[in-house]
């Protein structure tokens, strides 16, 4: 991180600015959001991997279920913020890889669709 000073009207303000890496985008006021990764086609399905390092706090669905895009599939604790992994596309879960608690590496794989 880096500090800088700003002078806006007169005023002078103290800011901390972070680089973001190549891979996560930001909107104005929000936290980064790492940019989504392709799912994986493999030959038992298709696998839904965690964006980030952290900790499933829960999982939402089950083996078997019907999801539509954008369904909530599991949220991951990291940094204290909670991130909610969705359904890519619509379709029917196959397996899930995780369970509440168990730490994960950014790329892991969480559910299989």
């Amino acid at each position: 991180m880096k500090n800088y000073e700003i002078e806006i009207d007169g005023q002078v303000y103290q800011v901390k600015v972070r680089e973001l890496p190549d891979d996560e985008e930001m909107d104005v006021g929000e936290k980064p959001i790492p940019k989504s990764k392709p799912v994986v086609p493999t030959a038992s399905g298709e696998k839904v991997t965690a964006p980030m390092s952290g900790t499933i706090l829960r999982v939402l669905v089950q083996a078997g279920q019907n999801v539509k895009t954008g369904d909530h599939l599991v949220i991951l604790e990291a940094m204290k913020m909670e991130n909610e992994i969705i359904a890519p596309h619509d379709g029917t879960i196959k397996e899930i890889l995780v369970k509440p608690n168990d730490a994960v590496d950014s790329g892991q794989d969480l559910v299989i669709m």
